[in-house]
C-alpha cells in the first residue's frame, strides 16, 4: 500500500506543517548574505538562551505562607550545584560579541564618513549621534513596553492589598534584566574610544579593586568600579576580534586554558564563591558586582567562544539551524526582558493551585530540580504569550513591501578588515 493511503490525517498535517518549516527556513538561509558571519549570530543566541536558562533553573519563589513571596536559590541549600552556574552564566560571551559587533559597526561607518567621534571632531557631534542612535534604538525600545506593564501591574497589586515584600520581590527580578541594558549602552557609548583599548587595563583596575576590597579590607562600594571595568574586558575583547588579533586558535586557547585556570586559583585558595551567580544570604556575590573570579571566568568562556568560531559557521550552513538561531536574534531583546515575567506568571497563576513542587517550594533537595525541570516547558510557553505580545516594540511593525530583514543583513566573518561593510542589529 503506498505510504500516502496508510498515513493518517494527524501524521499528514505534520508531514506539512514539517515541510513548511523545511520550506521557510530555506527561504531565510537563501536570503542571508553569503559573507555573513553567522557564528556571531550563534554565540549571541547560545549565550541568551545561557541566561535565560540559568534564571529558570536557579531563582525560586518561596510561598512560605499566607500570599507572600520570597527569593530563594537550590545553590544556597546545595552548593555542590555551583557547576550549573558556570554553563549558564553566559554575560562574558554577550559583552564578547556586544564588543565585536559595536567596533565592527563604528569602524565601518567611521569608513563611510558617518560617525566620527565627538573627542576628535566636535563638528561631526551630530554625525556620532545618529550612529549612537542606531545602536541604541533596539536595545531601549522594547524596555519602554516592560516598565509600562510592571509599573500598572505594581499599582494593582498595593490597592489588592499585596504585602509591598512581595511586590519588591517581584519588581527586582522583572526589572533585574535592565541593569544589563545600562552598561551595555554606556560600554557602546564609549565605542569610539575603546577600538584600541587592550583588555589588561580594565583587568588590572579589576584585580586591584579586589585586592584593596578583600586583601586590604577597603570599602565595599569600591567593588561598584567593577561593573564597568570587569565587562569592559570582554566587550574590548571583542574590539581586538574586530582588529583581528583573536584569529588565531592559540589566542582562544590561551584565554580558556589561562582562564579557567586562574578562576580554579581564586576559588581554591582565594576565598572566592564556586557560583558565578549571586546566591541569596551569600556574604560575597561574584556578579553582583563582578569580582576577579567572574572576569577570569569570563576570558575562559570567551576563549571558548572564540575556539567554536570555526564549527559554528559550519554547522550553520544547515538552513534550519540557521533559521533558528536568526529568528532567536531577531528578538534577543524580547526574550531577555521578558524571560523574568514569564517565570513570575506562571509562579503567580500556579498559586491557585496550591503551593506547587518545584514552583512554590523551598529548593533544598534534588527532588526540587526534577520538578523544576518539569516546570521549564510551562515558563516556555508563557515566554512565547509575551513575545508574540510584545516583540513589535523590538521588530516594529510586519512589513508587506518585501524589504529585506535586519536578521539576515550583511556582516562579513572576521579576517582583519574592519573597514568592511556591517549592518549587524
Amino acid at each position: 500500500m503506498a505510504e500516502s493511503e496508510s498515513e493518517s490525517p494527524a501524521e499528514g498535517r505534520l508531514r506539512g506543517a514539517w515541510k513548511g518549516i523545511r520550506r521557510g527556513a530555506a527561504r531565510v538561509d537563501a536570503v542571508t548574505p553569503a559573507d555573513r558571519d553567522r557564528a556571531v549570530d550563534a554565540l549571541r543566541a547560545f549565550a541568551i538562551l545561557g541566561v535565560v536558562l540559568g534564571h529558570w533553573l536557579v531563582t525560586a519563589l518561596v510561598a512560605d505562607g499566607g500570599v507572600g513571596l520570597r527569593t530563594a536559590s537550590p545553590l544556597h541549600y546545595m552548593p555542590w550545584l555551583a557547576p550549573i552556574s558556570w554553563v549558564f552564566q553566559t554575560l562574558a560571551v554577550f559583552f564578547l560579541v556586544g564588543g565585536h559587533v559595536a567596533t565592527r559597526g563604528y569602524t565601518s561607518a567611521r569608513a563611510r564618513g558617518v560617525g566620527t567621534p565627538p573627542a576628535r571632531a566636535n563638528s561631526r557631534v551630530g554625525e556620532y549621534g545618529q550612529w549612537l542612535a542606531s545602536r541604541l534604538s533596539r536595545l531601549f525600545k522594547p524596555v519602554a513596553a516592560i516598565l509600562t506593564l510592571w509599573t500598572v501591574a505594581s499599582v494593582l497589586l498595593l490597592l489588592s492589598g499585596t504585602d509591598a515584600g512581595t511586590i519588591h520581590t517581584l519588581l527586582k527580578l522583572a526589572l533585574s534584566p535592565l541593569w544589563f541594558l545600562l552598561v551595555f549602552a554606556a560600554l557602546t557609548a564609549a565605542t569610539p574610544l575603546l577600538l584600541r583599548l587592550n583588555p589588561l587595563w580594565p583587568l588590572a583596575v579589576v584585580l586591584h579593586v579586589d585586592l584593596i576590597r578583600f586583601g586590604l579590607g577597603g570599602p565595599a562600594w569600591l567593588g561598584w568600579a567593577n561593573v564597568a571595568a570587569g565587562w569592559l574586558v570582554p566587550y574590548t575583547l571583542g574590539a581586538a576580534w574586530t582588529r583581528g588579533e583573536l584569529e588565531r586558535r592559540r589566542a582562544g586557547w590561551i584565554l580558556l586554558t589561562g582562564g579557567a585556570a586562574a578562576t580554579a586559583a581564586l576559588i581554591a585558595w582565594a576565598g572566592y564563591p564556586a557560583s558565578m551567580v549571586g546566591v541569596p544570604g551569600a556574604g560575597i556575590s561574584n556578579l553582583n558586582p563582578p569580582t576577579l573570579a567572574a572576569v577570569t571566568f569570563g576570558l575562559a568562556q570567551c576563549g571558548l567562544a572564540l575556539l567554536l568560531r570555526e564549527p559554528l559557521r559550519r554547522t550553520m550552513r544547515r538552513p534550519l539551524a540557521w533559521a533558528a538561531v536568526a529568528l532567536l536574534n531577531l528578538s534577543a531583546m524580547t526574550i531577555f526582558l521578558w524571560h523574568q515575567t514569564a517565570l513570575m506568571a506562571t509562579t503567580a497563576t500556579g498559586l491557585t493551585a496550591g503551593h506547587l513542587p518545584g514552583l512554590h517550594t523551598v529548593p533544598d533537595h534534588l527532588g526540587w530540580v526534577a520538578a523544576r525541570l518539569a516546570w521549564l516547558p510551562l515558563f516556555t510557553l508563557a515566554l512565547a504569550l509575551c513575545w508574540t505580545a510584545f516583540r513589535t516594540y523590538e521588530q516594529g511593525p510586519r512589513r508587506s513591501t518585501g524589504r529585506r530583514s535586519r536578521v539576515v543583513r550583511s556582516h562579513p566573518a572576521s579576517r582583519g578588515s574592519a573597514a568592511k561593510e556591517h549592518h549587524h542589529a
